[in-house]
């Protein structure tokens, strides 16, 4: 483990071979490459990709592999983990086509007692269900509902609702999390189905986001200029039909494929952004909710690998604890093999209890040839953040010196 991290350490502190890194991910995610090139395939090729950067940053081709990995990751002090099935559809906003990464996810229908049955769907809900079985009490399920296929992005897109089936599985899957105390993040996802996305998470909190209890998060990109606003809307949906809001917050993951007018036009834009929406939930002010208007239920979720962002969100709760002044409950977030520095120096931020905050890895599992789309996602949406870790590099590379000294000291 240590010297996998160092070997990724070495190529994400060095621009000139991140670069060509992220690139050779972005070819073995494309679909239908031949058999030397497919990473499913060739066994060889799986070998390498599967110990290096799969290892580093996903928990498991298989659900004995995931179970592992949650275990582990729990292990080192978190609260929980969050866990994803990594099917999902991408919109190239450039090319205007769709794929998905891994295998096709052509629609297939089926007659069973008189009734369609779209095979997508069913493997979809088959696959987030079984990764509710991976997880325990108190961790979180992220589903991205891309993953379902055509049918239901082909109603996104045109702003219907999806198949009765695709409902009947999402209620399916929020009635077993809220049984277990598992909550679940609607994650974020290309902006040319997105509007579909918010109104299938809208009708999830509106079910079972009752009595003060969060089940279901929504997620918001703060890269979005339309962000703030949007988010100001659901929280009036929230006052006014009287269900917590659940609120997760990012950057953003899909610059590389979105309308950039869509998009800030600076990163510090978008950090003022996120840092406003953060910064205003924690204080209870947003827009007019706590100022003229009273500030409805919300449950806050931060996921970022920028320090600043969530060690000064984390300090702003405390102090108003302290002072005995209104917040809201907050929990944070990165992804696994990524940022432990980060996640680390939260869990060092010890409240009045004594206890750290809700710290949670974020991790993905599914085929090799999925979880790379996933990956390039990731490296894209903080590859300043990666261009930074020489700190996390030059440690790592003295460790394995000490190691290596005391192994041959010992001999």
């Amino acid at each position: 483990m240590l010297l996998r991290s160092l070997l990724v350490a070495t190529i994400s502190s060095r621009k000139w071979l991140l670069v060509p890194s992220m690139r050779i991910l972005d070819f073995f995610s494309q679909p239908h490459r031949a058999w030397i090139l497919n990473l499913e395939k060739n066994p060889v090729l799986n070998a390498i990709v599967k110990k290096t950067f799969y290892d580093q940053f996903c928990a498991g081709t298989t659900p004995a592999e995931t179970k592992t990995c949650v275990k582990t990751l729990k292990a080192l002090g978190f609260r929980g983990v969050i866990l994803t099935y990594a099917s999902e559809i991408l919109f190239d906003h450039k090319s205007g086509e769709a794929h998905s990464p891994g295998a096709a996810a052509g629609e297939a229908r089926k007659e069973g007692a008189g009734i369609k049955v779209d095979d997508v769907i069913e493997s979809w809900r088959a696959g987030t269900v079984g990764t509710i079985d991976l997880i325990e009490e108190g961790d979180i399920l992220a589903i991205k509902t891309s993953g379902a296929g055509p049918a239901v992005v082909n109603a996104f897109k045109k702003g219907d609702l999806p198949p009765q089936q695709m409902l009947d599985a999402l209620n399916e899957i929020g009635t077993k999390c809220k049984e277990r105390n598992i909550q679940i993040i609607v994650d974020a996802e290309s902006q040319h189905y997105q509007s579909g996305i918010d109104r299938i998470a809208l009708d999830m909190m509106r079910k079972f986001n009752t009595d003060g209890r969060v089940v279901v998060y929504n997620t918001y990109q703060a890269y979005l200029k339309s962000s703030h606003s949007l988010i100001l809307s659901h929280l009036a949906s929230a006052a006014r039909e009287n269900f917590t809001f659940g609120l997760k917050v990012v950057r953003g993951a899909y610059i590389a494929t979105e309308d950039r007018a869509l998009i800030h036009d600076t990163k510090e834009d978008t950090d003022n952004n996120y840092n406003s929406i953060a910064q205003g939930a924690l204080r209870q002010q947003l827009g007019e909710f706590g100022v003229s208007r009273p500030f409805p239920s919300v449950k806050l979720f931060l996921a970022s690998h920028n320090r600043d962002s969530v060690i000064s969100a984390q300090r702003l709760h405390e102090q108003r604890i302290a002072a005995g002044l209104p917040t809201v409950d907050v929990a944070f977030g990165q992804l696994h093999g990524m940022s432990d520095e980060v996640s680390f120096s939260l869990l060092s931020m010890k409240g009045r209890d004594g206890q750290p905050p809700a710290v949670f890895k974020c991790s993905t599992w599914g085929s090799m040839s999925e979880c790379i789309g996933y990956l390039l996602r990731r490296a894209v949406e903080n590859r300043d953040a990666v261009l930074r870790t020489n700190d996390e590099y030059v440690a790592l590379k003295k460790e394995a010196g000490r190691r290596l000294k005391s192994l041959f000291g010992a001999a």
